[in-house]
């Protein structure tokens, strides 16, 4: 089972949209905890490098998208221009001012798991080309490694606090880095928050998912329980996935608003499931009784996960072509 690869005409536009959006500085959706007049200061300021694309994480993760984009496709249309424009927000002097922001006090939980997931998994993208955050992926990873050993509990939401999701992105790159402490300390986090979870009962979507919380947990879990554990785990995590009750998770759901800030999430949330059930289908031994519904589940989905990447304006376009291109391309 594979996802097709991107055809050239496809990444070529998802590429330029991408370096649309990290040179759109407005509108933009900047939440901050401010104490004193003296903090009221341009978001430019404070973050250099990543201050388009509306917000921190979807500017992180587009600069994801172009980089990922430009190793897979060098010689798209769009190349060289990608090239200059990610060389002239990717400075030193720059991921210097992001690197202070996040050694600071606000930085201890700001974009906290989100963006710090995407940050380091870009900081892995960037190994072996001409681009590096330098000090900014030191001290992210430095945060990542405090407060996940700390943490005792998830967070189970579809949404951008999730911690299943965001330690699946962190594992990946921790791997791919050959960073054992980095992957110790996100194993063990996936153990101690989901190992034990039985009998599934959250009602999925909410109105503003972009995941699937049981979804992203079956994902990382995944990724640290070999293919027996991990079946035996996922058939006790959903006993009844084959009910009707779960038929909102086996099929696509509907995206009425797609051109909605919020509206735009169901959209993302067509495409993460993609992810999911094809990681499901993929952990699963071809004889586990899940086996063919995880992939006819994830074949579902990906055949309606382009739909809304383009045409819905900038409510989808400033972070939906990421999702979609993960799913072609890893």
């Amino acid at each position: 089972m594979s996802t097709p690869q991107l055809a050239g005409v496809t990444a070529n536009r998802l590429l330029t949209m991408a370096v649309a959006n990290l040179r759109r500085a407005y509108p933009i959706h900047w939440t901050r905890h401010i104490t004193g007049p003296d903090q009221l200061v341009p978001h430019h300021e404070l973050h250099p490098v990543f201050a388009g694309s509306y917000d921190w994480h979807s500017c992180v993760h587009q600069t994801w998208l172009a980089a990922r984009l430009l190793r897979e496709y060098p010689d798209l249309p769009d190349a060289d221009n990608a090239r200059d424009v990610l060389t002239s927000l990717i400075t030193p002097a720059g991921c210097s001012v992001e690197a202070q922001f996040f050694a600071g006090d606000e930085g201890a939980y700001w974009e906290r798991p989100y963006g710090w997931a995407w940050l380091l998994t870009l900081n892995a993208e960037l190994a072996d080309t001409p681009w590096s955050l330098g000090p900014l992926g030191e001290v992210l990873r430095d945060r990542w490694l405090t407060w996940i050993r700390d943490a005792r509990l998830p967070i189970r939401v579809g949404t951008h606090t999730n911690t299943a999701f965001a330690t699946g992105l962190v594992l990946d790159a921790a791997r791919a880095q050959a960073d054992s402490e980095l992957v110790e300390a996100c194993e063990a986090a996936a153990l101690r928050w989901y190992l034990s979870d039985t009998g599934y009962g959250g009602y999925e979507p909410d109105a503003v998912d972009f995941l699937s919380p049981a979804l992203t947990e079956a994902d990382l879990m995944r990724r640290v329980l070999d293919s027996g554990e991990f079946g035996h785990w996922f058939e006790a995590f959903i006993p009844d996935l084959t009910s009707v009750r779960w038929q909102v998770l086996r099929e696509p759901v509907p995206v009425p608003h797609p051109e909605d800030l919020f509206g735009a999430h169901l959209a993302g949330l067509v495409v993460s499931r993609a992810w999911g059930w094809r990681a499901v289908a993929g952990a699963l031994a071809p004889d586990h009784r899940y086996a063919s519904l995880a992939t006819t589940a994830y074949e579902a989905h990906a055949a309606a996960a382009w739909e809304y990447v383009f045409g819905y304006g900038y409510a989808t376009e400033h972070w939906l072509g990421t999702f979609a291109a993960y799913l072609a391309l890893t």
